[in-house]
This record gives C-alpha cells, sequence and structure tokens, in this order.
C-alpha cells in the first residue's frame, strides 16, 4: 500500500477511536506539564479526572453514532459494544483510583506528613504517576478492541510495563521488591504468550485471529498437538494479567508492596482487560466449537483452580492486602465462569458481574485505606473497631458481604446469573467439567464468608483499643454511600444495568 493510502487510512481511523487519542493525549500533557516547575501538584490528579471524565463522554458518543461495528488502523482494532462498555469500567475505575490516591496518606500536601521522605518521593513523582495511570488505561482499552496478535501483544505490554513501575510508588524497600517480582514473572509469561502467537502465526498465516483466514486454517490444524500448544502458551500471559492460577503466584507479593490505591486499580482494570481479550480470543481458537481440544474444559480446570486456591489460601492470612489478593484470585475465577459458558447470555451475565465488582472492590479499598492510614494493617488489628467508627465499618461490611455473594448485595445477583448461565450451558453440553465447576463454584462461595467476614467480625464482635475518638462524615463516607447504594440498587433492580447490557453484540 503506498504511503499517502496508509497515511489516509490512519486518519480516516482516528474518529472511531477518539477516546484513546484523547487519553494518549492527556498522558503526554501530564508529563510536560510535570516539566514545569510553576504547576502546582494539585492539577494533575483533577486533570486526570476531567480526563476519564471526558473518555467516558467520548466512549457514550462513539456507542450512540455508531450502529456497527468501527474498525481501524487496517483491521487491527474494532470498536464495538463489547469493548466499549469495558472500556467505560475502565475509565470509572481510574476515577476512583484518582480519588483513592487524594485521599491517601503519602499523597497530602498538608500537615506534618509533607516532611516525611516517603511523601517528598511521591509528590517529586505525582505526575508520572499520573501519567503511568492513563497508560494502563489507555493499553486496557486497546487490548480489549485488539484483533490482531501484535496489537494484542503490545496493548498487553503497555499495561504491564507502566503497571511494573505503579507497584514501586510506596518508595520502600518493599515496594521495589515487589516491583522487581512482578516484572520478572511477567516478562517470563509475556514470553511465553508471544511464542505461542508466533506459533499461531506459522500455523494460520495470519494475525487477525478474528478473519476467516484464521478459523480455516485452525479448522485444518484443529487435531495438531502444535496448536493445543500454541493456545495454550498464548493463555498463559492472559491468565497471568487477570491474576488466575496457576499464573498468579506474584499477586499476594505485589499487592502486599503496592499502596492501595495502585492495589484497587490492580484488581479492576488489567484483569477486566485481560478477561475481555480472552473471551475474544477463546472464542477464535475454537471456531463454533469444532476444535478436536476442548477449551471449554480448560478454561473450566482454570476457574476450578482458581476459585479453590484464591478461597482456601486467603482463610489463612492476617494482612488485610494479602487478603484481597487471594480475593482477586478467587474472582477471576467466577469472572472465567461466565467466560467458560461460551454462550452470548454467559458473556452479558459477565459483564455485569465486571460492573459490580468494580463497585464492592473500590468500596473494599477504599475504607481499607482509611484505616491502613491510621495505623490497622493487620487483621486483628481490627478488633472493637466498629464501635468507635460505625459508619465507615458498616459500609466496608456491606462490600465484603456483596464480594462474598450474599443478598441483599449486588453480588449475590452477579453470581446468580453467571451460574445460571453455567447450568445453561451444562444443560446444553452435558459436559461433566460444567458441572463440577458449577458445584466447586457454590460451595467455594461458602469457604469464601469465612474469611470475606473475618474483619467484620473482629470490627464488631471482639473487643480491643482502637484509639480512634471521631467519627465524622468525610469524604470517604459520601463516596463510601454512592458505592453502597450501587451495590444495593443492582440487588434490586438489576434490569437498570442489564437493560444496557443486553443490547452488547458479543461477535467476533
Amino acid at each position: 500500500m503506498p504511503l499517502s493510502e496508509t497515511l489516509e487510512s490512519i486518519l480516516s481511523s482516528l474518529p472511531g477511536i477518539f477516546p484513546e487519542v484523547l487519553l494518549a493525549l492527556g498522558l503526554l500533557m501530564i508529563l510536560l506539564a510535570g516539566l514545569n516547575r510553576n504547576v502546582t501538584a494539585d492539577m494533575f490528579p483533577w486533570t486526570t479526572v476531567a480526563l476519564l471524565a471526558g473518555s467516558i463522554l467520548a466512549t457514550a458518543n462513539v456507542w450512540s453514532t455508531h450502529s456497527t461495528p468501527v474498525w481501524a488502523f487496517g483491521g487491527m482494532v474494532r470498536n464495538d459494544t463489547f469493548a466499549l462498555y469495558l472500556k467505560g469500567l475502565f475509565d470509572l475505575a481510574g476515577i476512583f483510583t484518582v480519588l483513592l490516591t487524594t485521599l491517601n496518606k503519602a499523597h497530602r500536601t498538608n500537615g506534618d506528613d509533607a516532611t516525611d521522605a516517603v511523601t517528598a518521593d511521591v509528590q517529586k513523582h505525582r505526575p508520572e504517576y499520573y501519567a503511568l495511570l492513563l497508560a494502563v488505561i489507555l493499553g486496557a482499552h486497546l487490548l480489549v478492541m485488539s484483533m490482531n496478535l501484535v496489537m494484542a501483544f503490545v496493548s498487553l505490554e503497555l499495561i504491564s510495563i507502566a503497571s511494573y513501575v505503579l507497584v514501586g510508588f510506596s518508595f520502600t524497600r518493599q515496594g521495589a521488591e515487589g516491583s522487581l517480582k512482578y516484572f520478572l514473572f511477567g516478562s517470563v509469561a509475556s514470553a511465553v504468550m508471544l511464542y505461542g502467537f508466533s506459533i499461531l502465526y506459522g500455523l494460520t498465516g495470519t494475525l487477525n485471529f478474528s478473519s476467516v483466514q484464521f478459523a480455516e486454517q485452525l479448522l485444518r490444524w484443529h487435531d495438531s498437538p502444535l496448536f493445543f500448544t500454541a493456545g495454550l502458551m498464548a493463555l498463559a500471559g492472559f491468565l497471568y494479567k487477570i491474576t488466575a492460577a496457576p499464573m498468579h503466584p506474584w499477586a499476594p507479593d505485589v499487592y502486599e508492596a503496592a499502596p492501595m490505591p495502585v492495589v484497587a486499580f490492580f484488581s479492576v482494570v488489567p484483569k477486566l482487560a485481560g478477561v475481555g481479550i480472552l473471551a475474544r480470543f477463546v472464542w477464535a481458537i475454537s471456531p463454533g466449537g469444532q476444535a478436536a481440544f476442548d477449551w471449554q474444559a480448560v478454561l473450566s480446570v482454570v476457574a476450578i483452580l482458581s476459585l479453590t486456591i484464591g478461597n482456601f489460601s486467603a482463610l489463612w492470612q492476617k494482612n488485610p492486602k494479602r487478603l484481597m489478593a487471594y480475593s482477586s484470585i478467587a474472582q477471576s475465577g467466577f469472572l472465567l465462569v461466565g467466560v467458560v459458558a461460551f454462550l452470548p447470555q454467559g458473556t452479558q451475565f459477565m459483564l455485569f458481574y465486571a460492573s459490580v465488582y468494580l463497585a464492592m472492590n473500590f468500596l473494599i479499598f477504599l475504607y481499607l485505606q482509611h484505616f491502613e492510614d491510621l495505623g490497622f494493617d493487620t487483621i486483628p488489628s481490627f478488633a472493637g473497631l466498629g464501635r468507635v467508627a460505625l459508619w465507615p465499618s458498616v459500609f466496608m461490611l456491606i462490600g465484603f458481604i456483596a464480594l462474598t455473594g450474599l443478598p441483599p448485595t449486588g453480588g449475590f445477583t452477579a453470581k446468580l446469573f453467571i451460574f445460571s448461565a453455567l447450568w445453561e450451558a451444562y444443560q446444553i453440553t452435558n459436559k461433566p467439567v460444567l458441572l463440577v465447576l458449577l458445584i466447586f463454584g457454590l460451595l467455594n462461595t461458602v469457604v469464601a464468608l469465612f474469611y470475606y467476614l473475618r474483619i467484620p467480625y473482629y470490627a464488631f464482635i471482639k473487643n480491643g483499643e482502637t484509639g480512634i475518638t471521631t467519627n465524622n462524615l468525610t469524604f470517604e463516607n459520601l463516596l463510601g454511600i454512592i458505592l453502597v447504594l450501587s451495590i444495593l440498587i443492582l440487588f434490586f433492580s438489576p434490569g437498570l444495568l442489564m437493560g444496557w447490557i443486553n443490547k452488547i453484540n458479543f461477535v467476533l
């Protein structure tokens, strides 16, 4: 293709990816502003919020003005309703992360904390912090739109490289160690995935995994052990990003080392982006279920392992961050249940679960950060806290109930939906592995009850001296009320959200 036609194709693609253009320009603007000493530190968080809000509006505009999917850059990315919905979740999670960051002790510019060495480092690198957040969100946008193996890899690496740096933003030795572990594990996972991609390209002769050529060539090689090996290697990178077993060992140390807003961010954005591209990729490598290898069974085993390892490992944790790391592993298993169903409604219910998961996870991390700033960094230290910090403890209890999947919270509705999709898939296929997954999912929900309610148990049942004397209505509580109401509304009126999700057409 001549250069002029290539440039024309690129320019014609820009309107369809305006949210990504906005994020990329905003990222550069924040980095350049950080070089200007006259720019105040308080400008960066609210600029980031404005950019993310603008991205949400631009995404909504693309949804309303394009009734059919929008292809860009020669078919490398596709903007469809599935990607647009997930991109809205990423931007919303980014806004919540910025709000948590402004409430974080190390990021405050007033008071005695400003003289602390760690706080001084955080203040010095504020522009880079917000630019890295935008880089992860931009990578997540591109990843869920990817229809090309190279584009998927580049997007995943954009998320990963920015994430490695964000882990170290606690500016402590533990943070540096966590960042290094994350980098080493991630490098190996990326290398394995890239090798799997190269084999798939060799087998199919195309990088576009949504193309007819890709499907036709896979049907030709559908019973080849090389194809199965390539598929497993490619899946390894996606499973690493969503913190699913057996690609999970990095999570507890990284969660413990990273600042609380970063942990909350990691638990949502890279995970949901990974689930989104995983759903597309698995549908591509099992065209119409005609592959000789049962990818549905493979993912079912991964979901069972994630649920079991995550829930049972969390039972022994004493650090809230490590507990939430194992919770994240278990929640990946629940998200995979929606993918495993291999049904359109399974994908839609997965999106509903992802929406509820965003709200309940940020609700938990909001108050874990609040109490960590007050010195409560182990689960037993929460003893007696519910008597002096009533509303924060009650809101945190609602968040844990939602994560468990109990009524009257949206977590119950979300799990009911994805299990109903799994049951329907079992009735259609009669595969024993789907029934085993259903049983394991229900049993693990019971197991989760024992560790999710440990912190509320200490807060409301155990006696202890907390040292807290005030319980004023703060910004944390105002944000907590919004998240709690969202979780409750999604239980009593799930149709408000499902009405939008039902409009999503998940096709390759």
